[in-house]
């Protein structure tokens, strides 16, 4: 659906995808973006993908790649916007490149990591609940996918898609498939991914170390697309109820174990054709939809808009409208205001923002703490106690991902704490604005922001300027 169509969606309906997530989603817009990442924050940080080319604005600076590289260099050719393998070839010669079309152009990773002789790429499910705040998880299983051939170097064989694509719908045409029905087996194909590390582990390789450069892959990619997709949210989406993804992420591993992302699939195939598609895709959707928190509306809640004005604000659906609402008070604007003017390397001035928590922040930590205790076997890779780090590669710093890793850091290792204190909060009905308790106020309340930061500079030349914010907000 185009952007403005989610306009239409009602404040009781949920949609499977964010508006822009395609940024990621097509092969094009992901290589802009992460390589626009890559010149701001270095190949250290954004290194894990593919060199790559967008034909036909850089075929200059493809065919200067291509001369430099030599003639023993394998390229892959895709459509910036297909799938399921149609379309891709490998080519060697500048010849064989197909002309008077768009086309993403990537140096061809011909040293893949190989089990029984055979090229393979993981398949991850990631499953995003909200841009604003950022919440990421990552199922813990996933498919492992096998090209039906052994693998060759040999520019010969380059034509044979059995031995250089591992897409199932590919290799299932391929009469020597041979299909893997056990979530346990190493053997045939596909494997689930937790079988895969029970095997590499077996040959003495480190899973965890690989693992958790996937999960910063995932991290990274997803923040790539932030811009774009709060921006297209505050636009046209009325609820942040209203939107969930899940995407499906394409990692390959080389000789040296290191992980690549080749691209996101924000239409991740979910048919089950196998015991072992339906033990590891069933147990993902239902862990999925537990986690999306569907709230069942009554049915006066679906009625025609026209009517919907004299729906009870008791109603369920009611509810869900006070807990999704989008409008925060005065206090709460000064507040993300003044967090958002600061710098934050000072991390002891960051943990001031859960010193007093507005009505917003207690609904959004509640949220946040409530959707976490459905997870199942997903699991929360963003915010965490080490998102920190993650922080400065947003575009624009954004409150809400400031005030969560505040909280993880500070209750990861005692959430039932921070549990209690929210429910506490939630008896007294201050996530619904109820401040009859004058602690979550801010003071004072009629500042504007100006003024505020004002009286913020005159305290903190105070003599006690590490706690001075303290002082002004509190």
């Amino acid at each position: 659906m185009k952007s403005p169509g989610f306009k239409a969606i009602r404040e009781f309906q949920k949609l499977n995808h964010f508006p822009g997530s395609f940024q990621i989603g097509r092969k094009d817009r992901l290589w802009r973006n992460l390589s626009k990442m890559q010149a701001r924050f270095g190949k250290r940080e954004f290194g894990f993908f593919p060199r790559s080319f967008i034909l036909p604005q850089d075929i200059k600076l493809l065919r200067k790649a291509w001369e430099d590289g030599g003639s023993k260099q394998k390229w892959i050719v895709k459509p910036p916007a297909s799938a399921r393998g149609i379309g891709i070839q490998v080519i060697h010669k500048w010849s064989q490149m197909p002309r008077k079309r768009p086309l993403l152009v990537q140096k061809y990773l011909h040293k893949p990591y190989l089990i029984s002789g055979n090229k393979f790429d993981l398949r991850i499910y990631v499953y995003v609940t909200s841009y604003d705040p950022l919440r990421v998880y990552i199922f813990n299983d996933g498919l492992v996918r096998f090209a039906s051939c052994k693998y060759s170097p040999s520019m010969k064989t380059l034509n044979n898609k059995f031995m250089h694509l591992t897409n199932y719908s590919v290799n299932k045409k391929n009469s020597e498939y041979q299909s893997n029905s056990d979530d346990k087996a190493c053997q045939g194909n596909p494997w689930a991914l937790k079988a895969l590390w029970q095997y590499l582990g077996s040959q003495g390789i480190n899973t965890t170390l690989i693992w958790d450069k996937i999960k910063d892959m995932v991290i990274k990619t997803i923040i790539a697309s932030d811009p774009y997709v709060n921006s297209l949210v505050k636009m046209h989406v009325r609820s942040s109820y209203s939107c969930h993804e899940l995407f499906g992420f394409d990692i390959m591993l080389d000789e040296n174990l290191k992980p690549w992302v080749l691209e996101v699939n924000i239409s991740p195939s979910l048919h089950s054709n196998t015991p072992l598609d339906v033990s590891i895709k069933g147990q993902m959707i239902r862990d999925l939809l537990n986690l999306a928190g569907f709230v069942l509306p009554l049915r006066e809640d679906t009625a025609p808009s026209s009517s919907s004005a004299s729906s009870s604000t008791n109603s369920l659906c009611g509810a869900v409208r006070e807990k999704w609402r989008s409008d925060i008070s005065t206090d709460e604007k000064v507040k993300r205001a003044f967090y958002l003017s600061q710098r934050f390397g000072d991390q002891d001035f960051c943990a001031t923002i859960l010193d007093v928590l507005t009505p917003d922040d207690v609904r959004v930590l509640a949220e946040s703490e409530d959707e976490l205790c459905r997870k199942g076997d997903f699991e929360r890779v963003f915010p965490s106690h080490a998102s920190s780090r993650y922080l400065r590669f947003f575009e624009q710093p954004r409150y809400l991902n400031i005030l969560l890793n505040q909280w993880e850091q500070k209750y990861w290792l005692n959430r039932s704490r921070g549990i209690n204190l929210l429910r506490d909060f939630c008896e007294k009905r201050v996530h619904l604005g109820n401040l009859a308790d004058s602690v979550h106020h801010l003071h004072p309340t009629t500042l504007d922001i100006q003024s505020f930061q004002t009286v913020c500079i005159h305290v903190t030349s105070s003599d006690t300027p590490s706690r001075a914010p303290r002082v002004v907000l509190f």
